[in-house]
């Protein structure tokens, strides 16, 4: 994670925000203080809140570790020839 001080964050505003929208790369902002904050997207901050709703519910990951043992036995669905043609649109 890159890193600025507060007064050149401040400075630069407009690029440093571009930045974290466009490359999806939080921006760690550093104070004198020592109390740091972190700039990053709507976008990236939602993806974040998904990800730790699915890592702390249980049910979920059980279900999500069941399909993968699953998946690396080979008796996962495969669908059929017209379900791929149906999906990738050809």
């Amino acid at each position: 994670m890159d890193s600025v001080s507060v007064n050149k964050f401040r400075d630069n505003l407009n690029i440093h925000v571009e930045q974290v929208v466009t490359k999806h790369m939080p921006l760690k902002v550093t104070r004198r203080t020592g109390e740091d904050f972190v700039v990053l997207s709507a976008d990236d901050w939602e993806r974040e809140q998904e990800t730790l709703y699915v890592l702390q519910n249980t049910d979920l990951m059980k279900k999500i570790a069941v399909s993968v043992a699953t998946h690396q036995k080979n008796k996962g669905y495969k669908p059929t020839a017209g379900e791929l043609d149906e999906i990738t649109g050809i």
